[in-house]
């Protein structure tokens, strides 16, 4: 039998207007401590956010959201936070914060295979 992953994730969500409050998923982020995992998708429908803002900074957003993921594989390109610790850069990705790009907060769940959870995640809550 396979040992189970405790892992945590949370949902990549772009705000375009921050007052209201309004939101489109476009990306799941997976972590898991003991694996030393860290892994993002995500998908930037631009049609649906120019529904909810038609002034969205799409390129904007799309550099933003690559920021993510050099942060996730801790490329030195991302910064001094991609040279934290794995763990240190999940809770800086996640921290609360009011800006056009906001995470959900993190849910636990255990698996056996991350990065088919990362799959199943994003097809779920995604697409």
């Amino acid at each position: 039998m396979q040992d189970k992953h405790l892992y945590e994730y949370a949902v990549l969500r772009v705000v375009p207007r921050v007052e209201r409050e309004e939101f489109l998923n476009v990306g799941v982020v997976v972590f898991c401590k003991k694996e030393k995992y860290l892994k993002v998708r995500y998908l930037l429908n631009s049609e649906k956010l120019l529904m909810l803002c038609s002034d969205c900074d799409i390129e904007q957003l799309e550099k933003n959201l690559r920021s993510f993921e050099r942060i996730c594989r801790g490329d030195k390109e991302g910064g001094p936070i991609a040279q934290m610790d794995v763990a240190s850069r999940f809770r800086w990705l996640t921290a609360v914060r009011s800006s056009v790009i906001q995470t959900s907060r993190p849910h636990p769940g255990l698996c056996i295979d991350l990065d088919n959870t990362l799959d199943r995640l994003f097809t779920e809550l995604v697409l």
